[in-house]
């Protein structure tokens, strides 16, 4: 598996840790790949376009503009880690965009709105883990569904009007949310904040530990005391209001509702957290791995049109990038896997050679 694997004792109701290897070593082989692949892209960039990636400024941007792609990514590797699927972000964004437009324009109330973006997106969340986990739909149609229906309640509350909030700049929220620390951009704080607390959930908490575990196995995660309704109505609930602080991030950010906002988001959050190593079959996630994984996706723009690569180049190189990371995964990250293939490839070998004397 990855960053955590999940286990259980003959004890019922309990989940603990089946790999007992120390967590720095995990860590190690886990996040390699995919910070190997940052490096090297990182490394590509100053080769190509010394003037821009020698200098703070494109990083301060990129610290700018990658947070909500990073807290999406993030959230979505719980979903995944528990053998689900959340397609219905980018409706989120949407909709919770507008409830802060609206709070703060007509209510007056920026700070309300932080918390209606937030409850928005929890409720969407939690509709979708009950349709999920208590109604038995397969997340991916239901969430396919609902992002429809959402991204047309947003469109119909807001006329599909865009709202300026330029009178933020001035105020408090702004500054926390979206000023600078120590010359840091805040976003790129909340962010790291976010993947430390999804860390801690993933890796130190029950609730984590009971995600993999339903991901890896459910029927048998259900057998043996875990409540695999109730977790996974949280999942989904969690997922929402992360897509719903998004979505304030990004809003705040621009200090522009677009009704449009986050529709582009979907393959790019899900690229991250793949490229980050976690599996698609659930049961193993990888929080380091979403990390680099949403910086490598939020750098790929910006850093192709710096080099003088022409723009419709970019999804060759992300496709390209993607492979490399998942190659080096497989090869750094699962060394079995790779004995295994030597051994595959020797037997061959012997196999051919035998033919051919046997020919002789």
């Amino acid at each position: 598996m990855s960053e955590t694997k999940a286990g259980y004792t003959d004890s019922p109701r309990v989940a603990v840790t089946a790999d007992a290897t120390p967590l720095w070593r995990r860590f190690k082989l886990e996040s390699l790949p995919i910070i190997v692949v940052f490096f090297v892209l990182i490394g590509v960039y100053i080769t190509f376009a010394p003037s821009v990636f020698l200098r703070w400024p494109i990083y301060n941007s990129f610290l700018i503009t990658i947070p909500p792609l990073m807290v999406l990514s993030l959230g979505l590797t719980l979903v995944i880690a528990a053998g689900e699927m959340d397609l219905s972000f980018p409706a989120v964004i949407t909709l919770s965009g507008f409830l802060f437009a609206y709070c703060t324009l007509h209510l007056g109330s920026p700070w309300l709105g932080l918390l209606a973006a937030i409850a928005g997106g929890a409720l969407v969340g939690a509709i979708n883990g009950f349709l999920v986990a208590v109604i038995g739909i397969p997340s991916i149609i239901i969430t396919i569904g609902t992002s429809f229906f959402w991204t047309g309640v947003a469109t119909v509350l807001s006329g599909g009007m865009s709202y300026a909030l330029q009178n933020l700049a001035e105020k408090p929220i702004a500054a926390i949310f979206s000023g600078t620390l120590f010359g840091i951009p805040t976003e790129a704080l909340w962010a790291l904040a976010v993947a430390v607390g999804i860390w801690f959930i993933l890796n130190r908490h029950r609730f984590g530990e009971h995600l993999l575990f339903i991901g890896d196995a459910r029927e048998v995660a259900r057998v043996v005391g875990i409540n695999t309704t109730r977790e996974r109505v949280k999942l989904f609930t969690l997922m929402g209001a992360l897509a719903g602080f998004s979505s304030f991030l990004l809003t705040i950010q621009n200090l522009n509702y677009f009704a449009t906002q986050g529709q582009g988001m979907l393959l790019s959050a899900l690229a991250a957290v793949f490229i980050g190593g976690s599996s698609v079959f659930g049961g193993a996630a990888t929080v380091v791995g979403s990390f680099f994984g949403a910086l490598i996706i939020g750098m790929l723009n910006a850093g192709i049109v710096a080099t003088g690569v022409a723009g419709f180049w970019v999804e060759v190189i992300v496709g390209l990038v993607f492979v490399i990371a998942v190659v080096l995964h497989t090869v750094l990250g699962s060394p079995g896997r790779m004995k295994q293939l030597r051994a595959r490839l020797s037997l061959d070998g012997m196999l051919r050679r035998d033919k051919n004397h046997a020919r002789w």
